[in-house]
This record gives structure tokens, C-alpha cells and sequence, in this order.
């Protein structure tokens, strides 16, 4: 067996527990450890190259999904991540993107003009995988149902460092996500393994944080109604 049949047998393998996961009435990740997979991606500087989950063991991963290349809200959202990757950079962490293109097909939207619908006018400083056979989508569940186009939806999912995922979240296709959001997920959960406390709503840097207590759920209330 080849290097490449191996690892379409891993990733089927890993789609069928997640498939098992999903019967049991697991549909989310959270808590879990992220389905590992290899493939295809269109790298920061245009070159293709194989990647997997596993090679960023070790530090938090950012990874999106999105329907297509050369749509529409798509050409909104990957400048916005783009454009927010120093700051993913100074947290530890690797941001990623994904859809069911082909890596040629990135490569050529990102070197596209603006006239063409294209992004050369924007530095997409990440690696953005082709995942042409789905099968990224299927261990994620990410592909839309229903009357909407059989793609990606808008996830996004929130990698630890250790490999379990802490946060996801989806949009339909025509809803765009708030790229911003992801940073402020980031920083919460460096906020929570820094310090022990948890997180309250709305919370930014810098922002109060509680304890897991009742005491400390009081005292947060008030300082809020104060605010009012």
C-alpha cells in the first residue's frame, strides 16, 4: 500500500468513527481531540504542499471552513482572517482554511485581480487546503444540508494544544462570520490557561473574568448592573 492509499485509509477510518459518534448523538466536537487528516494545500507563499493537523501538534490551531473559491462572501471573510493572522502569530497559533477546492484552484484565486474576483490584492498569509474529496468536511461535519449548496458551511473550529477541540461554530453560506471573533476565542482560551478562571460573556483582554464560584458569579453581576 502507498504512502498516499495509507492515508485516505486513516482518513476514512477516522470518518467512519466520527460517523459512529454522530449515531450515538455526538454531533460537535467539543471536548474531543481533533480528527487528524493529510492533504493538499496552497501555502503562504504559493507553493503546494502536503500538511497535516498533527504537524502543528503542540500549539493552538484557528481553522476555518468555507463553501468555495471565487464566491462572493468568501472574497469577504479570507482578507479579514488574513489581516488578523499577526496577532494569531504572537498567541502561538496556526491559522488555517479550508474548502473543497483543489490547491489549484486557491492558488489561482489568490493571484486572481479584484476585476476577476480574485484576492491579489490581499497578502493570504495561510495555508489553504484543497480538500476536492470532502473528506476534511466529513470529519469535521461541516457540509450543509437541506435546500443550501452541498459545501462547507462558515466553521470555525478552535484547536488547544494539545489537540482537543474548545470551540466550533457555523454560519449558512449567505451569513458572513465576524473573522474578529476567532481572535477574541483565542485570546479567552490563553485568558482561561493562564489564569484558571473562566470566561464570561462579551469578555475582551483585559476585560473581568470569574472564579467557578457563587461568590464570584455575585461580585461579577453587580460590577455589571453597575455598568448599566
Amino acid at each position: 500500500m502507498n504512502r498516499f492509499a495509507a492515508c485516505r485509509k486513516i482518513v476514512r477510518l477516522a470518518v467512519d468513527q466520527k460517523k459512529l459518534a454522530q449515531t450515538r448523538g455526538f454531533a460537535n466536537l467539543i471536548g474531543a481531540k481533533a480528527p487528524d487528516f493529510t492533504a493538499m494545500a496552497c501555502m503562504e507563499d504559493n507553493t503546494f504542499k502536503e500538511i497535516s493537523l498533527s504537524d502543528y501538534a503542540g500549539k493552538p490551531v484557528v481553522m476555518y471552513f468555507y463553501p468555495a473559491d471565487f464566491t462572493f462572501v468568501c472574497s469577504s471573510e479570507l482578507p479579514g482572517y488574513a489581516e488578523l493572522k499577526p496577532e494569531f502569530d504572537k498567541l502561538g497559533a496556526q491559522l488555517i482554511g479550508v474548502s473543497t477546492d483543489t490547491h489549484h484552484v486557491h492558488k489561482a484565486w489568490k493571484n486572481a485581480s479584484s476585476e476577476l474576483g480574485g484576492l491579489a490584492d490581499f497578502d493570504i498569509n495561510h495555508p489553504l487546503i484543497g480538500d476536492y474529496t470532502g473528506e476534511v468536511c466529513e470529519l469535521y461535519d461541516v457540509i450543509q444540508h437541506g435546500d443550501l449548496d452541498e459545501l462547507a458551511c462558515r466553521a470555525v473550529f478552535l484547536i488547544d494544544a494539545d489537540g482537543t477541540v474548545m470551540a466550533e461554530h457555523r454560519n449558512a453560506a449567505p451569513l458572513g462570520r465576524n473573522t474578529k471573533e476567532a481572535l477574541r476565542m483565542l485570546q479567552a482560551l490563553k485568558e482561561h490557561e493562564t489564569t484558571g478562571k473562566v470566561i464570561p460573556a462579551d469578555w475582551t483582554p483585559g476585560g473581568d473574568t470569574m472564579d467557578s464560584t457563587t461568590e464570584s458569579v455575585e461580585e461579577y453581576l453587580k460590577k455589571l448592573k453597575s455598568k448599566k
